[in-house]
C-alpha cells in the first residue's frame, strides 16, 4: 500500500471524551450534588476548581501504530495527563469547564513524524511523543429556575435544563488537528441516593476539523472537492449526541469506612458524513470512509476521599485518590472495522479506533 493510500484516510487525533466526551466528568461530579437548590439560592451555590495528575496505561489515537515483531500492529499509547477542572452552580444553572493537557509515548509521536520512528518520505527519526491540549465547556439554564416554579421535578426527576457547550482541541502531530466542535439541547436531571445525580443529555452535535493528510498538494495537485481539501478542514455534517454522567457517594457503608464514591459517563455521537467530509464516501466494507456511531465511555469511576478519610469530614474531597476504566469505540466516529489505513491496513487491524484502558490519578481541590 502506498503512503498516499495509507495516509489520506487517516484521522486527526483528538481525545473526549466527551466527548467525547473526552472530559474527566469525574472531577466537577462531587461538586454537582450540592447544586440542588431551590429558587432562593444565592447567585453562586458553587465555585468548584480542581487540579489532577493522571495517567492513561493504553490510550489510542486512530491511524497512529506502530508495526510489531512477526506482524500486527501496535496501536496502544501511554499518556500523562495534566488537567484543571471548573464547575460552578449559580442561580440559574451550571457551567463547567475542563482544561487538560495530555503528553503520548513515542508510539504517538510529534510532528514532523508521521508513524513512530518514520517521516512521510520513509526516512527514520526518533520523535517525540505529542502534546494535546483539549479544551470542554457546559452550561445548563434550569427550566424550575427560569421559571420559579417546580413544575419540571416530577419524582426522581429533579430538573429540566437547557444545555449549551462545546469542545476544542489542537494536537502537535503530523495530522495537525485543529477540533472545533458545537453542542446544543436539553439536559434531564434525576436524583440518586446518598447525594448522587444521574444527568441525560439529547444534544445536536456540529464538529469542524483539520486533517494535513487531506490536504491538496501533499500528494500531488489533487482535485479539491473530489480527492483533497483545498485547506485540509473537515467539516462534518451536523449529528446527534447523547451525554450521559452520574456520580454517588458509598453512603451505605460503615462510618468508618464512607470514604469512597463511584461516578462514570457515557457519550454517544452518531455519524457525521465521510471521514474526510465535505469529500465524498469512497469504497464499501472494510475499504468504507463512511464515520459510524461513536461510543465514549467511563463506565465507573472509583474514588478514595484521601483528605476526608486523614484529616475529617470538613476536608471533603479537598484530596481524591482514583481508579477508573474506560472503552471508546470507533474513536472520533471512524469505524473500527474499516477506514483503511488508519483502522485497517493491508487487511489487519491497527488496534488504534477502540480505546480499552485502566485511567487512575489524584485529584486536588484549591
Amino acid at each position: 500500500m502506498s503512503f498516499r493510500t495509507a495516509f489520506f484516510a487517516a484521522t486527526t487525533p483528538l481525545f473526549i471524551a466527551i466527548p467525547s466526551l473526552a472530559a474527566d466528568s469525574g472531577n466537577i461530579a462531587s461538586a454537582q450534588t450540592e447544586t440542588k437548590s431551590g429558587t432562593d439560592a444565592p447567585i453562586f451555590t458553587v465555585n468548584d476548581n480542581k487540579l489532577t495528575f493522571a495517567y492513561i496505561f493504553s490510550g489510542t489515537d486512530p491511524g497512529t501504530f506502530s508495526v510489531k515483531q512477526g506482524g500486527g500492529y501496535n496501536g496502544k499509547t501511554t499518556k500523562q495527563t495534566y488537567q484543571f477542572s471548573h464547575f460552578d452552580g449559580w442561580k440559574y444553572g451550571t457551567n463547567s469547564l475542563l482544561i487538560s493537557m495530555y503528553k503520548s509515548s513515542h508510539n504517538d509521536p510529534a510532528s514532523p513524524c508521521t508513524q513512530p520512528g518514520q517521516l512521510i518520505n520513509g526516512a527514520k527519526a526518533d520523535c517525540a511523543g505529542s502534546t494535546q491540549i483539549y479544551g470542554l465547556w457546559r452550561s445548563t439554564f434550569g427550566l424550575n429556575e427560569i421559571t420559579g416554579t417546580r413544575t419540571f421535578a416530577i419524582g426522581p426527576l429533579r430538573n429540566l435544563s437547557l444545555e449549551i457547550g462545546g469542545d476544542a482541541s489542537t494536537q502537535n502531530t503530523y495530522f495537525a488537528t485543529d477540533k472545533r466542535v458545537f453542542v446544543g439541547g436539553l439536559q434531564f436531571a434525576f436524583d440518586l441516593p446518598y447525594r448522587g445525580f444521574f444527568n441525560v443529555a439529547p444534544l445536536y452535535y456540529k464538529e469542524n476539523n483539520h486533517k494535513a493528510f487531506a490536504q491538496c498538494g501533499l500528494f500531488g495537485p489533487g482535485n479539491p472537492g473530489v480527492s483533497c481539501l483545498s485547506d485540509g478542514n473537515v467539516r462534518y455534517h451536523g449529528t446527534w449526541a447523547i451525554e450521559t454522567n452520574y456520580s454517588m457517594e458509598l453512603d451505605f457503608l460503615p462510618d468508618s469506612m464512607r470514604f469512597f464514591s463511584i461516578s462514570g459517563r457515557a457519550a454517544w455521537y452518531g455519524p457525521k458524513g465521510d471521514q474526510n467530509a465535505p469529500l465524498p464516501t469512497r469504497g464499501v466494507g472494510p475499504n468504507s470512509t463512511a464515520t459510524k456511531t461513536e461510543f465514549s465511555s467511563e463506565p465507573i469511576r472509583l474514588t478514595f476521599d484521601a483528605s476526608k478519610a486523614f484529616w475529617g469530614r470538613d476536608r471533603s474531597h479537598f484530596v481524591d485518590m482514583w481508579v477508573a476504566y474506560r472503552y471508546w469505540q470507533n474513536k472520533f466516529g471512524l469505524d473500527h472495522n474499516a477506514s483503511p489505513g488508519t483502522c485497517i491496513v493491508a487487511g489487519v487491524n491497527t488496534k488504534s479506533c477502540t480505546e480499552s484502558s485502566l485511567f487512575s490519578g489524584v485529584t486536588v481541590k484549591f
